[in-house]
């Protein structure tokens, strides 16, 4: 039995982290009917797996076990793959893909339940544009439609602290709450679920409390998919650039012309990268690559020092890497031509 301990402290620091969200009438099971959890223990590979989600963790997990055999359908009701906040034609490449490599999608379609019959679980779905209703069989379904902030009955209430509607603490912008010496980062305020952004909320909170000046600019926070070829991207996307009304120049750049991708035989992917059309000021970079979590780290370095894409451009790159293919982009970007493409 878990022991009660009371603690007086001059701060508190609220670092509670996330749980699965629960998909509304399924009850998960953690053998048949797994969170993104129990999918990391499964007894043997499932014959056919139907995953509720193709955002992040569906599109992580759903390729692991496509890999490993299993005949992987995602159901999604938005309309493309890769989840909130990715590049549309970044999502686009990245879904044909992964078609290529197994993956099968139905996207704009909802799930409207599930049941286990006869050994088997049997999901009943329903396309979001016409109403259309079909039932997939699988031997395991996969319920990965995202995390919530784990704050349920933590008693934030008895101490003044409301809980926004998605769950979250409310904080300003020195990681306090409604009490000034409670503070709380991460998962659990608003914000993508990152670890590297938790980390940095971390460190920079401390350094608040201990009377130093807080500053993040969540704008340059990367986001990263581990599969393979990985995606990531930090910074505005097309859309929200259209969306705010930013002009803007575009430079993309295949691997295919990349001679370590080549060289690799790793070829599938591209980088592409904004940059604002008036001041050339690097405004996003979103890249396809087997190490495109590496690379995009050179993409919020040069975005948090104001870089522009000429600046990028200008530096001498170790040749034949990956990481040329970035610099091919920005000069793309800023010039209008690669040079090796």
């Amino acid at each position: 039995m878990a022991q009660s301990r009371n603690y007086k402290q001059k701060n508190i620091l609220l670092a509670v982290g996330s749980e699965v969200t629960p998909f509304p009438g399924i009850e998960i099971d953690e053998e048949q009917i797994v969170s993104s959890t129990g999918a990391l223990s499964l007894k043997e590979v499932p014959k056919k797996m139907v995953q509720i989600g193709a955002g992040v963790i569906g599109v992580e997990l759903g390729s692991v076990w496509q890999r490993l055999g299993s005949d992987v359908t995602c159901v999604e009701f938005l309309g493309h793959v890769g989840g909130l906040g990715i590049d549309m034609e970044i999502a686009k490449n990245f879904q044909r893909i992964l078609t290529k490599q197994g993956l099968k999608f139905k996207l704009n379609t909802k799930v409207t339940g599930a049941r286990k019959e006869n050994g088997q679980v049997k999901v009943t779905i329903e396309s979001v544009k016409d109403g259309k209703q079909q039932e997939l069989e699988c031997d395991v379904l996969l319920v990965c439609i995202g995390r919530r902030p784990f704050t349920q009955n933590m008693g934030t209430e008895s101490m003044g602290i409301q809980l926004d509607d998605r769950g979250r603490i409310p904080v300003n912008n020195r990681f306090q709450t409604a009490v000034p010496n409670i503070y709380a980062i991460g998962d659990c305020i608003e914000g993508p679920m990152l670890a590297h952004k938790a980390e940095d909320e971390g460190i920079i909170c401390v350094e608040g409390i201990c009377g130093g000046s807080p500053h993040i600019d969540y704008n340059c926070v990367p986001s990263v998919i581990y599969t393979h070829p990985e995606v990531a991207w930090v910074g505005k996307s097309e859309e929200q650039l259209k969306e705010e009304g930013i002009p803007y120049n575009v430079g993309k750049f295949p691997l295919m012309a990349n001679s370590r991708a080549k060289t690799i035989s790793d070829t599938d992917g591209l980088v592409k990268v904004l940059g604002h059309k008036e001041t050339d000021r690097l405004l996003g970079a979103h890249i396809i690559a087997n190490v495109a979590g590496e690379i995009i780290n050179e993409g919020a370095l040069a975005m948090e020092y104001g870089a522009s894409c000429e600046d990028v451009a200008r530096v001498c790159h170790a040749h034949p890497t990956v990481s040329e293919a970035f610099r091919e982009a920005n000069l793309a970007a800023y010039c209008g031509k690669p040079v090796n493409f």
